[in-house]
């Protein structure tokens, strides 16, 4: 399996808080890996790192052979890695649809030249399109975000992630909001995704959503990984149950 993103030694600190200890990992082409944690852990710190949103950090981190060591987070995007957000920031004056052809564009300076002068550029709709319909959004399109349940906001914010047709899409709690039956139909449209090109590091607190859908996973506890391997595997892994499955999770 090739390796897309292949991360050693990651170190993130906030003055004397480690918040991610030397921190090794990688995400193979067509894997859906899940990282969890409590609250806390570390999660979220390590995706700002991974992203370009903090600087001062140390190891390596490496997509499809290169280094993103010290690009900023559209340099990282453009490589192909982007993310979702805890919290959903859509431009509310735009529709749905509106929010996703945003995403969907990657302009250059030459680009942005062009459209002042001739202003033809067309959006990239199959994107936008795939990444519409990926996420259950075909009836929501035209709708502007203050219309929509905390959910479809939620789902927006993936398939605005999605419309930029990325190879790796780091998925920050995308499920917080969504129904049983929400989250259950969510975790069938992830599993599609490698099948399209896209492979996924998925945080979620939803246990049902991550032991379902990844072929492994990562586990975090106070910056450091305490254990990694399949959803048997994590299910039964005695460090795990006692760190955030909680003592009485039976599997």
């Amino acid at each position: 399996m090739e390796q897309l993103l292949e991360v050693v030694d990651l170190r993130v600190t906030y003055g004397a808080v480690v918040a991610v200890d030397d921190v090794s990992l990688e995400v193979g082409e067509g894997e859906i890996v899940g990282l969890i944690g409590p609250n806390g852990a570390g999660k979220s710190s390590l995706i700002d790192a991974l992203t370009g949103a903090i600087k001062n950090r140390g190891g390596q981190v490496t997509f499809e052979g290169s280094s993103l060591d010290g690009l900023a987070p559209h340099a990282v995007a453009r490589h192909g890695l982007v993310r979702t957000f805890q919290s959903v920031e859509l431009f509310d004056d735009l529709t749905v649809r509106e929010n996703l052809q945003v995403a969907a564009e990657q302009p250059t300076l030459w680009s942005m030249f062009r459209d002042l002068i001739v202003p033809s550029r067309k959006t990239r709709e199959d994107a936008v399109d795939w990444a519409s319909g990926l996420c259950d959004l075909g009836d929501v399109a035209d709708r502007y975000p203050r219309e929509l349940s905390h959910g479809q906001r939620k789902l927006t914010g993936v398939a605005r992630a999605l419309a930029k047709r990325p190879r790796l899409v780091l998925m920050d709690e995308p499920a917080a909001g969504l129904d049983t039956d929400e989250s259950i139909a969510f975790g069938r449209r992830l599993r599609s995704l490698p099948e399209q090109g896209v492979s996924v590091l998925l945080i979620d607190h939803d246990m049902e959503l991550v032991l379902g859908t990844c072929d492994r996973i990562i586990v975090l506890d106070f910056g450091a990984i305490i254990a990694a391997g399949t959803p048997a595997q994590i299910r039964q892994d005695s460090r795990v149950i006692e760190a955030y499955l909680g003592a009485h999770h039976d599997g």
